[in-house]
Protein backbone atom coordinates (compact mmCIF):
# COMPACT_ATOMS: atom_id res chain seq x y z
CA UNK A 1 0.00 0.00 0.00
CA UNK A 2 1.48 3.62 -0.93
CA UNK A 3 0.24 5.93 1.96
CA UNK A 4 1.85 8.67 0.04
CA UNK A 5 -0.85 11.32 -0.15
CA UNK A 6 -2.03 12.72 -3.63
CA UNK A 7 -1.53 16.51 -4.57
CA UNK A 8 -5.78 16.93 -4.82
CA UNK A 9 -5.79 15.01 -0.97
CA UNK A 10 -3.18 17.39 0.31
CA UNK A 11 -5.15 20.32 -0.75
CA UNK A 12 -8.14 19.12 0.77
CA UNK A 13 -6.45 18.43 4.18
CA UNK A 14 -5.15 22.36 3.66
CA UNK A 15 -9.05 23.52 3.38
CA UNK A 16 -10.48 22.11 5.80
CA UNK A 17 -7.58 22.90 8.22
CA UNK A 18 -8.50 26.90 6.96
CA UNK A 19 -12.11 26.44 7.51
CA UNK A 20 -11.41 25.23 11.07
CA UNK A 21 -9.33 28.23 11.38
CA UNK A 22 -11.61 30.58 10.23
CA UNK A 23 -14.95 28.56 11.95
CA UNK A 24 -13.79 27.67 15.65
CA UNK A 25 -13.16 30.50 18.08
CA UNK A 26 -9.35 31.31 19.03
CA UNK A 27 -9.06 29.17 21.58
CA UNK A 28 -10.57 26.07 20.32
CA UNK A 29 -7.39 24.06 21.19
CA UNK A 30 -6.62 25.40 24.43
CA UNK A 31 -9.70 24.74 26.08
CA UNK A 32 -10.03 20.88 27.12
CA UNK A 33 -13.43 19.97 25.11
CA UNK A 34 -14.83 15.83 24.64
CA UNK A 35 -17.12 15.25 22.03
CA UNK A 36 -19.82 14.68 24.76
CA UNK A 37 -19.29 17.71 26.95
CA UNK A 38 -22.43 20.05 27.05
CA UNK A 39 -20.80 22.90 24.63
CA UNK A 40 -20.15 20.74 21.94
CA UNK A 41 -23.46 18.84 21.85
CA UNK A 42 -24.89 22.29 22.19
CA UNK A 43 -22.44 23.79 19.30
CA UNK A 44 -22.88 20.72 16.92
CA UNK A 45 -25.94 21.73 15.58
CA UNK A 46 -24.39 25.28 13.84
CA UNK A 47 -20.84 23.53 13.33
CA UNK A 48 -22.10 20.76 11.30
CA UNK A 49 -24.81 23.10 9.27
CA UNK A 50 -21.49 25.04 8.14
CA UNK A 51 -19.36 21.93 7.05
CA UNK A 52 -22.54 20.55 5.39
CA UNK A 53 -22.91 23.90 3.28
CA UNK A 54 -19.83 22.50 1.61
CA UNK A 55 -20.18 19.52 1.29
CA UNK A 56 -18.20 18.28 3.96
CA UNK A 57 -20.16 16.39 6.29
CA UNK A 58 -21.05 13.40 4.32
CA UNK A 59 -18.81 13.67 1.14
CA UNK A 60 -18.08 10.14 0.69
CA UNK A 61 -21.95 9.56 0.51
CA UNK A 62 -23.59 9.08 -2.70
CA UNK A 63 -25.41 12.21 -3.98
CA UNK A 64 -28.70 10.80 -4.06
CA UNK A 65 -28.45 11.19 -0.20
CA UNK A 66 -26.90 14.37 0.50
CA UNK A 67 -22.91 13.58 -0.50
CA UNK A 68 -20.54 14.01 -3.37
CA UNK A 69 -19.35 10.21 -3.99
CA UNK A 70 -15.78 10.81 -2.38
CA UNK A 71 -13.49 8.44 -1.99
CA UNK A 72 -13.16 7.10 1.35
CA UNK A 73 -9.73 8.31 1.95
CA UNK A 74 -11.40 12.39 1.78
CA UNK A 75 -13.83 10.71 4.42
CA UNK A 76 -10.46 9.49 6.80
CA UNK A 77 -9.19 13.23 6.23
CA UNK A 78 -11.68 15.04 7.37
CA UNK A 79 -12.27 12.21 10.71
CA UNK A 80 -8.52 13.14 11.57
CA UNK A 81 -8.56 16.71 11.05
CA UNK A 82 -11.73 16.82 13.50
CA UNK A 83 -10.57 14.45 16.09
CA UNK A 84 -7.17 16.07 15.95
CA UNK A 85 -8.47 19.30 17.60
CA UNK A 86 -11.55 17.46 20.11
CA UNK A 87 -14.32 16.52 17.13
CA UNK A 88 -16.45 19.86 16.69
CA UNK A 89 -19.06 17.47 15.29
CA UNK A 90 -20.07 16.52 18.56
CA UNK A 91 -22.17 13.39 18.63
CA UNK A 92 -22.78 13.83 14.82
CA UNK A 93 -19.69 11.92 14.15
CA UNK A 94 -22.44 8.74 14.62
CA UNK A 95 -24.70 10.16 12.39
CA UNK A 96 -22.04 10.16 9.66
CA UNK A 97 -20.69 6.77 10.14
CA UNK A 98 -23.12 4.31 10.69
CA UNK A 99 -26.33 5.65 11.04
CA UNK A 100 -26.94 7.27 8.17
CA UNK A 101 -25.57 4.24 6.03
CA UNK A 102 -27.58 1.70 7.65
CA UNK A 103 -30.73 3.64 6.63
CA UNK A 104 -28.94 4.16 3.12
CA UNK A 105 -29.09 -0.52 3.27
CA UNK A 106 -32.46 -1.00 4.78
CA UNK A 107 -34.66 2.06 4.93
CA UNK A 108 -37.85 2.45 3.31
CA UNK A 109 -37.85 5.26 0.87
CA UNK A 110 -39.53 7.61 3.23
CA UNK A 111 -36.76 7.13 6.40
CA UNK A 112 -33.97 7.90 3.45
CA UNK A 113 -35.74 11.02 2.18
CA UNK A 114 -36.66 12.33 6.27
CA UNK A 115 -33.64 11.08 8.17
CA UNK A 116 -30.73 11.36 5.64
CA UNK A 117 -31.41 14.65 4.36
CA UNK A 118 -31.49 15.38 8.28
CA UNK A 119 -27.92 13.84 9.19
CA UNK A 120 -26.50 15.57 5.17
CA UNK A 121 -27.97 19.01 6.44
CA UNK A 122 -26.48 18.23 10.37
CA UNK A 123 -29.53 19.49 12.19
CA UNK A 124 -30.20 16.19 13.92
CA UNK A 125 -28.58 14.52 17.03
CA UNK A 126 -28.71 10.88 17.83
CA UNK A 127 -28.07 8.34 20.18
CA UNK A 128 -27.83 4.63 20.20
CA UNK A 129 -30.04 2.29 22.31
CA UNK A 130 -27.23 -0.73 22.59
CA UNK A 131 -26.20 -1.50 25.95
CA UNK A 132 -27.98 -2.69 28.76
CA UNK A 133 -27.69 -3.74 32.46
CA UNK A 134 -27.14 -7.28 31.69
CA UNK A 135 -25.64 -6.71 27.94
CA UNK A 136 -22.59 -4.84 27.35
CA UNK A 137 -20.08 -6.95 26.40
CA UNK A 138 -22.25 -9.72 24.58
CA UNK A 139 -24.93 -6.97 22.85
CA UNK A 140 -26.78 -10.20 21.48
CA UNK A 141 -27.94 -11.22 24.80
CA UNK A 142 -29.98 -7.87 25.14
CA UNK A 143 -33.27 -8.44 26.64
CA UNK A 144 -35.34 -4.83 25.67
CA UNK A 145 -38.94 -6.42 23.80
CA UNK A 146 -40.73 -5.03 21.43
CA UNK A 147 -43.86 -6.57 20.66
CA UNK A 148 -45.98 -6.19 17.49
CA UNK A 149 -49.76 -4.96 18.32
CA UNK A 150 -51.09 -4.36 14.69
CA UNK A 151 -49.62 -1.51 13.45
CA UNK A 152 -47.82 -0.62 16.26
CA UNK A 153 -44.97 -2.38 18.49
CA UNK A 154 -44.73 -2.52 22.07
CA UNK A 155 -41.48 -1.39 23.94
CA UNK A 156 -40.82 -2.55 27.37
CA UNK A 157 -36.80 -2.63 28.77
CA UNK A 158 -33.43 -0.91 29.69
CA UNK A 159 -30.77 0.59 28.07
CA UNK A 160 -27.50 1.68 29.91
CA UNK A 161 -24.10 3.67 29.20
CA UNK A 162 -26.37 5.87 26.21
CA UNK A 163 -24.20 8.70 25.27
CA UNK A 164 -26.16 12.11 23.77
CA UNK A 165 -29.47 10.68 25.11
CA UNK A 166 -30.14 14.18 27.09
CA UNK A 167 -30.06 16.29 23.88
CA UNK A 168 -30.55 13.60 21.26
CA UNK A 169 -34.00 13.46 19.27
CA UNK A 170 -33.99 10.20 17.56
CA UNK A 171 -32.56 6.94 19.17
CA UNK A 172 -31.30 4.17 17.34
CA UNK A 173 -32.73 1.29 19.23
CA UNK A 174 -32.09 -2.75 19.26
CA UNK A 175 -34.66 -4.17 21.23
CA UNK A 176 -35.86 -8.47 20.27
CA UNK A 177 -39.22 -8.81 18.45
CA UNK A 178 -38.48 -12.80 18.98
CA UNK A 179 -37.98 -14.10 22.73
CA UNK A 180 -38.01 -17.70 21.51
CA UNK A 181 -35.42 -17.53 18.49
CA UNK A 182 -31.32 -18.38 19.05
CA UNK A 183 -29.92 -15.05 20.50
CA UNK A 184 -28.23 -13.59 17.43
CA UNK A 185 -31.46 -13.66 15.92
CA UNK A 186 -35.15 -12.41 16.38
CA UNK A 187 -33.70 -8.56 17.31
CA UNK A 188 -34.75 -5.86 14.90
CA UNK A 189 -34.06 -1.84 15.23
CA UNK A 190 -36.43 1.08 15.29
CA UNK A 191 -35.61 4.83 15.26
CA UNK A 192 -37.37 6.39 17.89
CA UNK A 193 -38.43 9.86 18.98
CA UNK A 194 -36.80 10.32 22.13
CA UNK A 195 -40.14 12.83 22.39
CA UNK A 196 -42.52 9.16 22.72
CA UNK A 197 -44.39 8.61 25.81
CA UNK A 198 -43.46 5.89 27.83
CA UNK A 199 -39.17 6.98 27.52
CA UNK A 200 -37.69 8.07 30.34
CA UNK A 201 -33.80 9.22 30.48
CA UNK A 202 -31.65 9.37 33.78
CA UNK A 203 -28.14 10.69 33.86
CA UNK A 204 -25.11 8.32 34.98
CA UNK A 205 -23.07 10.49 37.06
CA UNK A 206 -19.43 8.92 36.00
CA UNK A 207 -15.75 10.31 36.61
CA UNK A 208 -15.68 10.91 32.61
CA UNK A 209 -17.93 13.28 32.61
CA UNK A 210 -21.37 14.51 33.53
CA UNK A 211 -23.70 13.48 30.57
CA UNK A 212 -21.29 11.47 28.96
CA UNK A 213 -23.65 8.46 30.02
CA UNK A 214 -27.81 7.68 30.65
CA UNK A 215 -29.96 5.17 31.41
CA UNK A 216 -33.16 4.70 29.04
CA UNK A 217 -36.07 3.23 30.31
CA UNK A 218 -39.05 1.92 27.91
CA UNK A 219 -42.34 1.39 29.61
CA UNK A 220 -45.45 0.51 27.73
CA UNK A 221 -43.38 2.76 24.84
CA UNK A 222 -45.66 2.11 21.75
CA UNK A 223 -44.21 3.19 18.15
CA UNK A 224 -45.17 2.55 14.77
CA UNK A 225 -44.33 -0.37 12.69
CA UNK A 226 -43.09 2.10 10.56
CA UNK A 227 -40.37 2.98 12.79
CA UNK A 228 -38.63 -0.28 12.25
CA UNK A 229 -35.23 -0.50 10.18
CA UNK A 230 -35.22 -3.41 7.75
CA UNK A 231 -36.96 -6.35 8.06
CA UNK A 232 -38.54 -7.55 11.52
CA UNK A 233 -36.02 -9.76 13.72
CA UNK A 234 -33.35 -9.04 11.11
CA UNK A 235 -31.33 -6.34 12.87
CA UNK A 236 -28.28 -8.37 14.08
CA UNK A 237 -26.87 -8.50 10.18
CA UNK A 238 -27.93 -4.85 9.66
CA UNK A 239 -25.68 -3.84 12.88
CA UNK A 240 -22.77 -6.28 12.36
CA UNK A 241 -22.24 -4.42 8.83
CA UNK A 242 -22.37 -1.00 10.16
CA UNK A 243 -20.26 -1.47 13.26
CA UNK A 244 -17.46 -2.24 11.02
CA UNK A 245 -17.65 1.31 9.89
CA UNK A 246 -17.85 2.70 13.57
CA UNK A 247 -14.79 0.62 14.70
CA UNK A 248 -12.66 2.66 12.34
CA UNK A 249 -14.85 5.95 11.26
CA UNK A 250 -13.48 7.59 14.80
CA UNK A 251 -9.76 8.19 14.33
CA UNK A 252 -8.98 8.51 18.10
CA UNK A 253 -5.18 8.59 17.01
CA UNK A 254 -5.94 11.69 15.82
CA UNK A 255 -7.03 13.17 19.27
CA UNK A 256 -4.51 11.23 21.25
CA UNK A 257 -1.45 12.39 19.17
CA UNK A 258 -3.15 15.89 19.70
CA UNK A 259 -2.67 15.55 23.32
CA UNK A 260 0.00 13.58 23.13
CA UNK A 261 1.81 16.69 21.73
CA UNK A 262 0.41 19.01 25.17
CA UNK A 263 1.81 16.67 27.08
CA UNK A 264 5.28 16.83 25.04
CA UNK A 265 5.15 20.71 25.26
CA UNK A 266 4.23 20.65 28.91
CA UNK A 267 7.22 18.73 29.59
CA UNK A 268 9.42 20.75 27.23
CA UNK A 269 8.60 24.20 28.72
CA UNK A 270 9.84 22.38 32.23
CA UNK A 271 13.24 20.76 30.82
CA UNK A 272 11.92 17.48 31.24
CA UNK A 273 12.49 16.54 27.84
CA UNK A 274 16.01 15.43 29.10
CA UNK A 275 15.33 12.76 31.57
CA UNK A 276 15.07 9.54 29.20
CA UNK A 277 12.23 7.80 31.17
CA UNK A 278 10.38 10.85 29.87
CA UNK A 279 11.51 10.67 26.71
CA UNK A 280 10.64 6.80 27.03
CA UNK A 281 7.47 7.12 27.87
CA UNK A 282 6.45 9.75 25.22
CA UNK A 283 7.91 7.51 22.38
CA UNK A 284 6.06 4.60 23.67
CA UNK A 285 2.81 6.56 23.57
CA UNK A 286 3.97 8.07 19.87
CA UNK A 287 4.56 4.71 18.56
CA UNK A 288 1.29 3.54 19.63
CA UNK A 289 -0.63 6.54 18.17
CA UNK A 290 1.11 5.35 14.85
CA UNK A 291 0.69 1.75 14.93
CA UNK A 292 -3.01 2.71 14.54
CA UNK A 293 -3.32 4.71 12.40
CA UNK A 294 -1.26 2.39 9.71
CA UNK A 295 -3.82 -0.42 10.89
CA UNK A 296 -6.88 1.88 10.53
CA UNK A 297 -5.32 3.27 7.22
CA UNK A 298 -5.19 -0.50 5.95
CA UNK A 299 -8.72 -1.02 6.60
CA UNK A 300 -9.24 2.18 4.79
CA UNK A 301 -7.40 0.57 2.06
CA UNK A 302 -9.55 -2.06 1.77
CA UNK A 303 -12.67 -0.36 1.70
CA UNK A 304 -11.22 2.13 -1.07
CA UNK A 305 -11.07 -0.65 -3.29
CA UNK A 306 -14.57 -2.08 -2.37
CA UNK A 307 -13.20 -5.38 -0.60
CA UNK A 308 -15.35 -6.85 1.64
CA UNK A 309 -15.37 -6.39 5.35
CA UNK A 310 -12.31 -7.69 7.42
CA UNK A 311 -11.17 -9.14 10.46
CA UNK A 312 -8.27 -6.11 10.36
CA UNK A 313 -11.46 -3.71 11.79
CA UNK A 314 -11.47 -5.39 14.96
CA UNK A 315 -6.95 -5.12 14.36
CA UNK A 316 -7.45 -1.54 14.46
CA UNK A 317 -10.22 -1.04 16.76
CA UNK A 318 -7.92 -2.51 19.18
CA UNK A 319 -4.78 -0.56 18.31
CA UNK A 320 -6.63 2.77 18.67
CA UNK A 321 -7.86 1.70 22.14
CA UNK A 322 -4.07 0.70 23.29
CA UNK A 323 -2.65 4.35 21.28
CA UNK A 324 -5.53 5.97 23.97
CA UNK A 325 -4.59 4.34 26.86
CA UNK A 326 -0.83 4.76 26.47
CA UNK A 327 -1.48 8.68 26.02
CA UNK A 328 -3.26 8.84 29.21
CA UNK A 329 -0.95 6.64 30.84
CA UNK A 330 1.94 8.27 29.83
CA UNK A 331 0.46 12.06 30.38
CA UNK A 332 0.16 10.86 34.44
CA UNK A 333 3.70 9.53 34.16
CA UNK A 334 5.24 12.63 32.76
CA UNK A 335 2.92 15.03 34.44
CA UNK A 336 3.03 13.22 37.93
CA UNK A 337 0.61 15.03 40.66
CA UNK A 338 0.15 18.14 38.23
CA UNK A 339 -1.72 15.52 36.46
CA UNK A 340 -4.20 14.71 38.61
CA UNK A 341 -5.76 18.27 38.45
CA UNK A 342 -8.81 18.57 37.51
CA UNK A 343 -9.08 19.70 33.25
CA UNK A 344 -5.63 19.43 32.87
CA UNK A 345 -4.30 17.54 29.90
CA UNK A 346 -3.44 14.56 31.21
CA UNK A 347 -6.45 14.50 33.32
CA UNK A 348 -8.52 15.08 30.38
CA UNK A 349 -6.83 12.10 27.97
CA UNK A 350 -7.21 9.72 31.19
CA UNK A 351 -10.71 10.01 31.60
CA UNK A 352 -11.43 10.07 27.97
CA UNK A 353 -9.24 6.94 27.42
CA UNK A 354 -11.20 5.27 29.96
CA UNK A 355 -14.25 5.05 27.27
CA UNK A 356 -11.83 3.76 24.35
CA UNK A 357 -12.15 0.18 25.50
CA UNK A 358 -15.70 0.40 25.78
CA UNK A 359 -17.23 2.42 22.86
CA UNK A 360 -18.22 0.43 19.50
CA UNK A 361 -17.67 -3.00 21.12
CA UNK A 362 -15.44 -3.73 24.27
CA UNK A 363 -11.38 -4.23 24.08
CA UNK A 364 -12.01 -7.71 25.05
CA UNK A 365 -14.34 -8.45 22.67
CA UNK A 366 -12.34 -6.87 19.83
CA UNK A 367 -9.64 -9.52 20.96
CA UNK A 368 -11.84 -12.39 21.46
CA UNK A 369 -12.90 -11.24 17.49
CA UNK A 370 -9.35 -11.05 16.43
CA UNK A 371 -8.53 -14.68 17.90
CA UNK A 372 -11.22 -16.03 16.10
CA UNK A 373 -11.78 -14.70 12.97
CA UNK A 374 -7.95 -13.50 12.47
CA UNK A 375 -5.98 -16.25 14.23
CA UNK A 376 -8.24 -18.94 13.83
CA UNK A 377 -7.73 -19.81 17.63
CA UNK A 378 -10.23 -22.26 19.01
CA UNK A 379 -12.33 -21.39 21.48
CA UNK A 380 -11.52 -22.37 24.88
Amino acid sequence: MDFAWSPEEETYRKEIRAFLDAELPPDWTTRRRRPDSDEQVARSKDFCGRLAERGWLTPHWPKEHGGRDAPAWQHMILGEELWSIGEPRGPQYMNVNWIGPSIMAAGTDDQKRYHLGRISRGDVIWCQGFSEPDAGSDLASLKTRAQRDGDEYLINGQKIWTSYANAAEFCYLLARTDPDAPKHKGISIFLVPMTTPGLEVRDVHAVVGEHAFHELFFTDMRVPASTRLGPENEGWGIIRSVLSHERVGVPRYGRAMFQLGLIASWASERGLLADPGVAERLGQAQAACEAARALVYKVVDERAKDVPPSPNAYVARAAMVQAEWAVGEAGMVVMGPDGLELDTVADDQFRFGMTAGVAAGTYEVQLNLIAGLALDLPRS
